[in-house]
């Protein structure tokens, strides 16, 4: 990944989600490093959807990236 954004992704909102599924799931306690470990997953899927997008807007001679764009990366 390019840059590290970590630092500027925040931990909380990716807790309440982990903990939410968790106890959807079965499981009492979700650990710090855990949810630390989701956030570096996150990003390098986000960043590699972005990037695959910019390639697909490019390709269709766009310079702007579309919802379309993203949602066809993601498929990927």
């Amino acid at each position: 990944m390019g840059v590290d954004l970590t630092k500027e992704f925040p931990l909380l909102p990716l807790e309440n989600i982990a903990k939410k599924a968790g106890k959807e799931e079965g499981a009492d306690r979700v650990s710090a490093s855990a949810v630390e470990e989701l956030r570096s997953v996150l990003l390098e899927q986000s960043y590699a959807i972005g990037r695959d997008a910019v390639e697909l807007a490019r390709h269709a001679k766009r310079v702007t990236v579309r919802r379309d764009d993203i949602k066809l990366a993601a498929r990927k």
